[in-house]
């Protein structure tokens, strides 16, 4: 055995060269991995740019399929998609604009696209926030917002969604979905839950995208999305949706919650996905713009990911990840 201590030692040999770089290099991170998130916006007549996330769209139904066929020459064939309806409703919920977008998607290209659709009502309120408010507009209620999210998810999946991914941190959820996609005989379908998704400052452009920032008497998420000071609450949260049937978990946002990231997929043994946020992607981006960065910084974080634990990447970045990676 090499004794470590020797002052024989030579570190650099094995980082002399590229062609050595690539032979021992222990994470690697492939295009596979990638999911692109996608917008697509009721009554809007054009595509429209996203402050802070360069290449990325509110796209019109037609603009999309443009762009996702644009996205699988560049060998992105994955999406988690959001739609964001032109009627807004506080009691009332209608879950048709999405699942007419991912019908007309699976008709356009079948098994040639994955798609996860995002399964939350921010989008459909009028005070942007991820269920449903009680009278006082000041306490959202679970159990009901659950319900209306359950068949927001049975909606998607019959529409032919390959996976329904819950994003507002509603308690039960997961369960309430898993069961009527299972009385529904529709138990393939996958569900990835947003089961570690913090009360962070990095969703700004996203809020602005989705048309989703919170408003009204109550002002923020912080009492359903997870205190960023509380860690085991992520353990608690994640343990629950895969004890209630979700098949990926996810952290959200991505570089701040490494730490997180790293002790839950150490302690869960399922897939873990994680978030780069729009606020992260936009800062990065700023930067490579003002040439303060290069993109390689982008797969560093990336790179970062994948030592943590998560074997999926969610990022605005994704459709240029096989120009990148090299």
């Amino acid at each position: 055995m090499a004794d470590l201590n020797s002052s024989n030692m030579n570190l650099r040999r094995l980082r002399q060269s590229t062609a050595i770089r690539d032979l021992t290099r222990e994470i690697s991170v492939r295009t596979e991995q990638f999911i692109q998130p996608v917008f697509v916006v009721e009554n809007i007549n054009e595509r429209q740019k996203i402050p802070g996330l360069p290449g990325t769209y509110r796209d019109t139904t037609d603009s999309l399929t443009r762009q996702i066929e644009a996205d699988l020459n560049n060998d992105i064939n994955k999406f988690l998609l959001f739609g964001v309806p032109a009627q807004k409703d506080d009691q009332h919920f209608d879950p048709g604009f999405t699942a007419a977008q991912i019908e007309r998607l699976k008709q356009t290209f079948g098994d040639d696209i994955w798609i996860a659709a995002d399964v939350c009502l921010c989008s459909s309120t009028h005070h942007g926030h991820c269920g449903v408010l009680d009278e006082s507009g000041q306490h959202l209620l679970n159990n009901v917002s659950v319900e209306v999210l359950a068949k927001f998810a049975l909606a998607y999946a019959q529409a032919g969604a390959d996976c329904v991914a819950p994003s507002d941190m509603m308690d039960g959820r997961v369960a309430a979905i898993r069961k009527l996609l299972v009385q529904q005989q529709l138990e393939r379908t996958l569900v990835m839950s947003y089961s570690a998704k913090f009360h962070s400052r990095f969703y700004g452009p996203f809020r602005i995208a989705a048309e989703s920032a919170p408003g009204g008497t109550l002002s923020d998420r912080a009492s359903y999305q997870i205190d960023p000071a509380r860690p085991s609450d992520a353990l608690l949260s994640a343990r629950r949706d895969a004890t209630e049937g979700a098949d990926i978990l996810m952290v959200k946002p991505g570089l701040p919650y490494l730490d997180v990231l790293k002790t839950l997929s150490n302690e869960i043994q399922l897939p873990w996905a994680v978030y780069q946020t729009s606020g992260e992607y936009a800062a990065l981006s700023l930067a490579i713009e003002a040439n303060l960065m290069s993109p390689q910084a982008i797969v560093e974080s990336w790179t970062a990911f994948i030592r943590a634990g998560a074997s999926i990447i969610i990022s605005y970045g994704a459709r240029h990840a096989r120009e990148w990676l090299v």
